[in-house]
């Protein structure tokens, strides 16, 4: 059977990974795929040293990949928003199949991207654009094919864990263990995207749009990152039996689903309570199968190489079907219009942590405010104030309440005389 022809854009790490087991699984890889992959041709501004491209025809151009009329499927690993956008979609306008990591461009542009693919009769696949080396994609789209997924919460960046984790584990402050993060790899120069949630709000955007078969809506997506979180909101955390972690989470409600990435405490005995490190976890919860987790290695090479070649045997694979046959980008022949709601729409429990002035009246000030919002209290700590100081910490536990009534409770709180400083507030969920 004629051999499948690979062009891969970007030699990367990711890239330099994809490359290196291509070349070293090749025989494992053809008996899976039922033909011989090779690859052709390979763009990078500059050479992998780990990688022996030698035999290999390599180009400075990628978009010489993209119009090789030798190319089946073009491999995009450059990253990035605009030229990675243009380089896909000229490897579709020239009939190429596609196959990226690149979730930022997925989440972004990925719905008109579908519909040039659709029209040209081509595939783009992106298993590795979230979570790296766990098949989450596929467990989405074709394993949980027979439920109605209700809800999923996942771990997906893993440099946010692991500043989290260690500042639990060894009482760090953030700063501290972000610099450590960006030592070690883990965190680019510019941390922004992870530590500020919008990596995982493009994954998240991925997710969702597979679970629930609605376009893509990154601009929908609520975020907030995980500086603010203090090492005492670690420590008050484990003291109440939750953990933090920084999580995407998106559910489906009678009037709209969902989509939101924030800092969350939740139950020490979830499963996905105990995913530390730089792993990531993806749990979903179908209406069949009930609560999964799928946990494991959500970056590197040779994980992410890992999901990058599976979607090159599954093109393979399908290479004699016709386009209505293979396996839908976002899961669905047809996508619904359900609407993304609001944070302010959403329903959540709460942890909140104050300084409250060191006197007596105080707690039942506080705790009039929330119950003329309607809001319970589920738990209470109050510590004694530090030497020399006026003030005491008060932690509170809340039960459920929508957004918009504890943004107005918060409001009311701060305005107090008897509380200084802003209200430190982190959503809580169960996940069952």
């Amino acid at each position: 059977m004629k051999p499948v022809k690979v062009g891969i854009c970007g030699l990367g790490t990711v890239g330099g990974g994809t490359f290196n087991v291509l070349s070293r699984n090749a025989q494992e890889i053809a008996r899976r795929a039922g033909r011989e992959v090779i690859i052709t041709q390979v763009a990078c501004r500059r050479d992998n040293p780990n990688c022996d491209t030698s035999g290999t025809a390599v180009t400075r151009d990628v978009f010489d990949v993209a119009r090789n009329p030798e190319v089946d499927i073009v491999v995009e690993l450059i990253g990035g928003y605009e030229v990675a956008k243009e380089l896909v979609l000229e490897a579709i306008k020239h009939g190429k199949h596609v196959v990226t990591a690149n979730k930022a461009l997925i989440a972004v542009h990925g719905n008109e991207i579908f519909a040039a693919a659709k029209a040209a009769g081509v595939t783009v696949s992106f298993e590795a654009a979230v979570a790296g080396g766990i098949p989450i994609i596929k467990t989405l789209r074709e394993g949980l094919a027979s439920n109605r997924i209700q809800w999923l919460a996942g771990i997906i960046n893993g440099t946010g864990n692991f500043i989290l984790t260690e500042m639990r584990d060894k009482g760090r402050a953030f700063e501290d263990v972000l610099k450590e993060a960006q030592a070690l790899g883990y965190a680019e120069a510019d941390p922004t995207f992870d530590v500020e949630g919008i990596d995982a709000a493009h994954k998240l955007t991925i997710l969702s749009s597979i679970a629930y078969g609605i376009p893509l809506q990154f601009d929908k997506c609520f975020t907030e990152g995980i500086t603010k979180i203090a090492r005492e909101d670690v420590e008050y955390a484990e003291e109440l039996g939750y953990r933090i972690k920084h999580l995407g989470i998106s559910r489906r409600y009678a009037n709209g689903i969902d989509l939101r990435v924030h800092p969350t405490l939740i139950p020490e005995r979830n499963m996905i309570a105990k995913v530390d490190g730089v792993l990531n976890a993806v749990m979903t919860c179908g209406d069949a199968v009930g609560t999964t987790l799928s946990c494991g290695r959500g970056a590197g090479a040779e994980p992410t190489a890992s999901s990058v070649i599976a979607d090159i045997v599954d093109l393979v694979r399908s290479f004699d079907m016709p386009a209505h046959a293979r396996v839908q980008a976002l899961a669905f022949s047809e996508l619904s219009d359900y609407r993304i709601l609001p944070i302010e729409e959403v329903s959540s429990a709460y942890y909140l942590r104050m300084a409250a002035v060191d006197k007596a009246g105080v707690l039942a000030k506080i705790a009039t405010i929330l119950s003329e919002k309607g809001i319970s209290i589920e738990a209470l700590i109050q510590k004694e104030p530090a030497a020399d100081a006026t003030t005491a910490p008060v932690i509170m536990l809340t039960q459920q309440v929508q957004e918009k009534t504890m943004n107005e409770a918060i409001s009311a709180i701060e305005a107090l005389d008897v509380i200084q400083g802003k209200v430190t507030r982190i959503r809580v969920e169960q996940l069952n």
